[in-house]
This record gives C-alpha cells, sequence and structure tokens, in this order.
C-alpha cells in the first residue's frame, strides 16, 4: 500500500490519492476480500472458493450447498466455511447472499476483528452505511433481511446487537463489489473490500478494478492465490491526484447515471461529464440525412417503441426463443435506422443483442456486420482503455473469427489485447485466452495472405469435423 494515502476529498468524504507517479497498467494496490459469496442463483455452477464457473463441481457434503472445482477448493476453503457450513445444515437451507455475506464478515470480525492486516486503510466500523437516507420500502427490506440474519446466526455464537447488524447490511448495500468468473464474462458473486472502498467514483475514472482469479491448480492449498481484487491505473496517474473508479457504467446518459448512483450510493455525481452532460448529445443521437433531421414527435415515437420492443426482446431471449429475438429485433432496426445516429444507445442496444443471438444460431457472418456497428459506437462513446470497450472488441473479433474474415479478425484481436493489458494485466485469465488467439489468427493470416483458396479449404474442412 505503499503508493496510496487516505486523504479528504470534500464533500465525497474520506478519498485515496497517490504518493508517487503511476503508469498505465500498474497495479495501484492488490487486495484480499474480507469476505464475499457467490450469487444465490450461480450456487450450483460456480466455486465458492475462487469464484470460478464449473461443469459438475464438487458438493460440500455436510450442508449440500456449497460447491467447489474439487477437494483442493474445498479445502482451502473450510476456514470460511466451517461455520456456515454448520448453520446452513443445522436451519437445512441457505439464506440469501445477503444474508451468507453478512454472517461471514462477522464470523471474521469476531475471529480476526475488523482489521486483519496492515495494508488495510479502514475499518468496516467507519464505512457508511446510509441507513438513515433509506426509503420506508427499503427499510422493510432490512428489517426482513435482520431477522432472517437471527434464524440463520448460530445460537451458540457470540451475540450481535440488532443495530449493528443493521450497519453491516447498510454497508454490504453500498459498499459490496461484484466479483466476476475467471473469464470476466458474468457477475457471479459479491465481495467486500475495504480498501477499495475508499476509492471515489467518476465517470470517467482514471482506474478499473478487476477480480484477478490467479493460481489455484497447486494441491498444496497453502500456495493458492487469495481472491483478491486489482486497482489498474487506466493511464498516467499523476503525484497527489486522487484515485478514482466508475460505480456504473457510463453508457447512460448523464441523468440516468446521476439517478442510478442516487439510488444506490446516496451521492449526486458532480463530476464533469455529469455536470456539462459530455456525449449525451452522441448517446441520444439522431441521424442527420443530407441535413435533414426527423422531427421531435418521429424521434419520441421511435424512442418510446424502442423501450417496448426491448422489454419484449428480453422476455424472448429469456425464454430461449430465439428466432422471435430475430424477429423483433429486425422490426425495430427497421424503425430505428432512419431516425437514430449510429451511437444512439438504444439503437446501439438492439444492434449488440442481434449480434449476440445470431452468434449463438451461428449466423457468423450477418453477426459480424452487427458487432462492427456496435463497436463503431462504443468506440466514439466509451474512454479509450476501458475493459468494457476491450472486451466488446474481443467479442467483435471472435465474431468476425468465425465468420472467416481472417484480417478483421486477427487486427480486433490485436487491438483488444492493447487495451485488456492494460485493464487486466498480462497473467488474467482472459488476457491469456487473447494471446493465444492473437497467436493463431496470425498463423491463419498469414496462411489467407498466401494462398486464399486453400485458406479457406482448410477452414471448411476443419468446420465440417
Amino acid at each position: 500500500m505503499d503508493p496510496v494515502e487516505v486523504f479528504s476529498a470534500g464533500e465525497k468524504g474520506r478519498g485515496l490519492r497517490v504518493t508517487k507517479e503511476i503508469s498505465a497498467g500498474e497495479v495501484v494496490f492488490a487486495e484480499a476480500s474480507f469476505a464475499a459469496v457467490v450469487f444465490d442463483s450461480l450456487s450450483l455452477q460456480v466455486c465458492h472458493s475462487c469464484f470460478r464457473r464449473k461443469v459438475n463441481p464438487h458438493r460440500c457434503a455436510q450442508c449440500k450447498f456449497a460447491h467447489y472445482c474439487d477437494r483442493t477448493c474445498q479445502r482451502a476453503a473450510w476456514d470460511e466455511h466451517e461455520q456456515e457450513c454448520s448453520a446452513i445444515k443445522k436451519i437445512g437451507q441457505a439464506p440469501n447472499e445477503n444474508v451468507r455475506l453478512v454472517a461471514r464478515i462477522l464470523w471474521r470480525i469476531q475471529k480476526d476483528t475488523g482489521l486483519v492486516s496492515d495494508a488495510q486503510l479502514t475499518t468496516l466500523d467507519l464505512l457508511d452505511d446510509h441507513l438513515s437516507e433509506l426509503s420506508s420500502e427499503d427499510l422493510k427490506d432490512l428489517k426482513v433481511d435482520v431477522q432472517h440474519f437471527y434464524n440463520y446466526w448460530p445460537k451458540n455464537s457470540k451475540p450481535v446487537g440488532e443495530d449493528y447488524v443493521a450497519h453491516l447490511f447498510g454497508m454490504v448495500n453500498c459498499n459490496g463489489f461484484t466479483l466476476s468468473d475467471q473469464r470476466g464474462l458474468q457477475a457471479v458473486g459479491v465481495g467486500l473490500f475495504p480498501n477499495l472502498c475508499l476509492v471515489n467514483h467518476d465517470c470517467w475514472p482514471n482506474c478499473t478494478v478487476i477480480l484477478n482469479p490467479g493460481n489455484q491448480t497447486a494441491l498444496d492449498t497453502s500456495l493458492h492465490s487469495k481472491r483478491r481484487i486489482e486497482l489498474r491505473a487506466l493511464g498516467k496517474i499523476s503525484e497527489g491526484e486522487e484515485l478514482t473508479i466508475s460505480y456504473v457504467d457510463f453508457l447512460n446518459v448523464s441523468k440516468d447515471r446521476q439517478q442510478l448512483l442516487k439510488k444506490k450510493y446516496y451521492f449526486d455525481c458532480k463530476c464533469e461529464h455529469c455536470i456539462s452532460g459530455i456525449r449525451d448529445d452522441l448517446m441520444t443521437a439522431v441521424r442527420d440525412t443530407h441535413g435533414h433531421q426527423s422531427s421531435a414527435d418521429v424521434v419520441k415515437a421511435v424512442t418510446d417503441f424502442s423501450l417496448q420492443a426491448l422489454v419484449k426482446i428480453e422476455e424472448a431471449r429469456t425464454e430461449g426463443n430465439f428466432h422471435e429475438v430475430l424477429k423483433l429485433c429486425h422490426e425495430c432496426l427497421e424503425k430505428q435506422d432512419p431516425v437514430f445516429g449510429d451511437t444512439n444507445l438504444h439503437l446501439l442496444r438492439v444492434l449488440s443483442i442481434i449480434s449476440e443471438v445470431l452468434c449463438f444460431m451461428h449466423q457468423f457472418g450477418e453477426a459480424a456486420g452487427y458487432a462492427q456497428r456496435v463497436l463503431d459506437g462504443y468506440t466514439k462513446l466509451y474512454p479509450p482503455n476501458t475493459a468494457q470497450l476491450g472486451m466488446a472488441i474481443m467479442r467483435a473479433a471472435v465474431t468476425h473469427w468465425h465468420a472467416g474474415l481472417i484480417e478483421t479478425a486477427h487486427s480486433l484481436v490485436c487491438r483488444a489485447y492493447a487495451i485488456l493489458i492494460i485493464t487486466h494485466g498480462a497473467q488474467h485469465p482472459i488476457t491469456r485466452d487473447l494471446e493465444a488467439m492473437r497467436t493463431q489468427t496470425e498463423k491463419e493470416l498469414r496462411l489467407f495472405k498466401q494462398n486464399e483458396s486453400v485458406y479457406h479449404s482448410m477452414r471448411e474442412t476443419v468446420l465440417s469435423h
């Protein structure tokens, strides 16, 4: 923790700043989770120790709830899981993820106190809970969670006051960090990282946070990497500059981002992009054809149609009715294309969905065209070194690769790698995947340039098998 220090950030409260210059891609600090749990909905598919997705994971024979990659991961998790296992077994089922996380936090506090290492810059008691700002509906939900906690908390454990339990629930609600799987493609759990809680929000941040699952292959669990996040610099950060991350996706107009931040994190965002509405015009862009734009009434009608269509599209996708998804997307694009600009968020959301579904249905040639349109829009909207942009470029690269468009595919792989080497680092599984893709596409591109017909013939032979 040498390069950072806590300081007073004015209206934002406490913050972290660097005590030396940091370069792009440099790890400002890494932090193991104080406590973390897998989401209820994924408890059968994700290892409760390393948070990797796993086919047919090993189940805990005692509680029958926790699942692991294998017995090695299970042994590594036993210190965390032991009391949880007994509690779940006693009541016959596991409570929701918030209750499980608060219980794990309390067991950790009772064992190690709230300050577990010299590198921890704050105690849990000092983290905000914002209970005084909860709505009446949220307070009712909080009381239900507190009651469920007491039903779950073992009677022989050290008693805990209701006010302190409520404080922990409030703290988790506004400080919990969502954890992704080993490929960074899906949120699979939530954890608490005290130092990360001190990093304030900015819609155009200078840092990003990733979960690095590390190495969990050693049979000796003492050699395993702890479940940890890494705070990485997106560009050069000058000495004394505040560290910031984005709590929400930038792809929302400033008003919507501000509302979301106020509802979830209880503060008014006053960053430059929100105050000045930077890129809002691009996100709501209207197509200009030879100096002519659609009227405000037409734009509103197509916007309303898009919002209703996106609800139907999501319902069809959830049901697995992909032909209906494609039909709805095509109908929506027919109305959107003459009216919306290429960076309009409603248009980009439909383009992203149709590209994804076409890939699932192995219609890669058509999917590649939509993926390129998404990428062109994202490039104009996102900051240059952003994990979301890097992942979007990688998905487009894979789509073009499957479509046989090897020149574009290799170019996109290289472009994605240049971003993700900064946001994820060379040792992250997703960066290693990209490195392997880069090597393979480079070989195929060399063959393609030597003889296109031989390349396509070999490709068809491989695909037929």
